[in-house]
Order: structure tokens, then sequence, then C-alpha cells
């Protein structure tokens, strides 16, 4: 098995794919935490159903270069959430799931009505679970990634403070003289970014498993928000490699067998948490 998963490393294919992978579950797993705690972890699902409806838009359109569509309306659709959801008629929940399946929903009629693919099914189907994609990515989009990881990472570090303050008491932060709107619109564009990223990785309806899963999993052992935080980044890393190298060496698909690594590393987590008491 070593001298198979050897062999695999040395292609240039196999190492983007896990650059990407690492990348995309450490950024998801730090803002993750946040989203858990703010009781808004629903909200990577409903931006990855926008992500799948501006991806049929930009599909419909044969736009070479996808993401010029996508992350600006995943961006946009994030601030419209954050906004509905802070309407007292419409509750936070409630407005995920009215974008989300309204995203969802559009963008299957799109396809189905202008697409001129040959394989519908077999589009839609990559696009919600994930496809191959991950192992044919170019050097450009390797460094895009990297670049916009990088950036997500710089902001999570700079803002910490104020992101704890506003994850933990928002009025108390408020008045303490925090903008807690706008660290609020700044955490809900980052998951926009991050959503966008991780859409050729786990596909969209798997990507809140990257959100929830390692966040979940810190909490069954550790309770300080820096703790919990670290330990997230570091499980998130860990079973997006493993998943990675698992479905290589099976022939499995890799969105579903990241998710299924992190499945069972919650399972652990929670025995662990069990015996640590």
């Amino acid at each position: 098995m070593f001298e198979k998963l050897g062999m695999y490393l040395q292609y240039p294919f196999v190492r983007y794919a896990l650059i990407v992978g690492v990348l995309i579950a450490l950024c998801s797993s730090l803002l993750g935490v946040t989203l858990v705690l703010k009781r808004f972890s629903f909200i990577g699902d409903g931006l990855s159903h926008v992500a799948f409806g501006a991806i049929a838009i930009a599909s419909v359109l044969n736009l070479s270069n996808e993401m010029l569509l996508v992350l600006p309306i995943t961006v946009v659709s994030a601030v419209i959430l954050l906004r509905t959801g802070q309407n007292t008629r419409i509750k936070g929940d409630a407005a995920i799931a009215m974008i989300s399946v309204g995203a969802l929903g559009f963008g299957y009629l799109i396809m189905n009505i202008f697409s001129t693919s040959s394989n519908l099914s077999g589009d839609v189907c990559s696009t919600l679970f994930g496809s191959t994609s991950i192992l044919t990515l170019s050097p450009k989009e390797v460094w895009l990634c990297v670049i916009l990881s990088t950036i997500v990472l710089i902001i999570f570090i700079l803002f910490y403070n104020k992101i704890f303050a506003v994850t933990f008491d928002e009025n108390f932060a408020r008045s303490a003289g925090t903008n807690a709107e706008g660290y609020n619109l700044l955490i809900a564009v980052v998951i926009a970014v991050i959503i966008v990223l991780a859409m050729n990785l786990v596909g969209s309806l798997l990507i809140s498993a990257l959100v929830i899963f390692p966040a979940l999993s810190s909490m069954r052992l550790f309770h300080s928000f820096k703790t919990v935080t670290i330990f997230s980044a570091v499980l998130s890393v860990m079973c997006a490699f493993a998943g990675i190298l698992i479905s290589i060496l099976a022939g499995t698909p890799v969105g579903s067998t990241i998710v299924a690594v992190d499945i069972a590393a919650f399972a652990l987590c929670c025995i662990a948490g069990k015996i640590k008491g």
C-alpha cells in the first residue's frame, strides 16, 4: 500500500489535490467553530446551494472561468442572508431555508432548460456530491486557492479577538464599541469564499460537513474557544488528508470519503469525551 501511495504522490495532480484539500479544510474548521456557537452552522449548506445555482448559470453562459460569477453571487447572497436573518419577521433558519431551496431549485431548472450537455444528470450529481475535478486542478487554480486561503487565515488571525467577542456575547461587544454588524458581515463574506473553494472538493451538499464536524468533535473534548479552534483545525486537516489518500487508493468519491472520515473522527471524539468525563 505504501509503495502504491508513494507512486501516486509522484504525480503533480495528487499533490495539488492534497494542498487544496488541506487548505480548504483548515479554513472551514476555523470559521466552523464560530458558526456552530452562533447557532448559524447551517449557513454553509445555504450558501453552497446558492453556489450551485450560480454554477448552473455559468455553465449555461459557457463561462470558461466559473469563479468570476460564482464567487460574487455567493458573497452577495451571504450579505443578504445575514441581513434577512436579522429581520424580526424572518428568522435566521427560515432565511437560510428560503434562499437554499430557492437557489437549488432555480439552478436545476436553468440547467434543464438551457443546458446543452449530453450528461445533465452526471453534471448535477458531480456538482452536488463533488467530482474528480479536484484531481484535475491546474497550477493556476491551486495558486488561486492558496491566495484566497491565505487571505482567510490572515483575516481570522488579525480579527481573532473581535470574532471571539461577537461569537460569545454580541450585545456586550456592541456596548463595548465593537462594530458587531461589520464583523458579522466579515464572517459571512469569508464563509462565502470558503464555500466556493470547497465546491470542487466535496460538492454543494456535503460542504456543511467540513464546517460542522471538526467543530463538534473538538467540543466533545475541550471547552476553551482557542483550544477548540486549534484542535478543530488540526483534526479537519488530518481528516481531509486521510480522506483524499483513501479516495485515491480505494477509488472512492473524494467528497464522500472525506465526510466519512470526519464522521468516524466525530465518533472517536465522542467516545474519548465520555471516557474523559
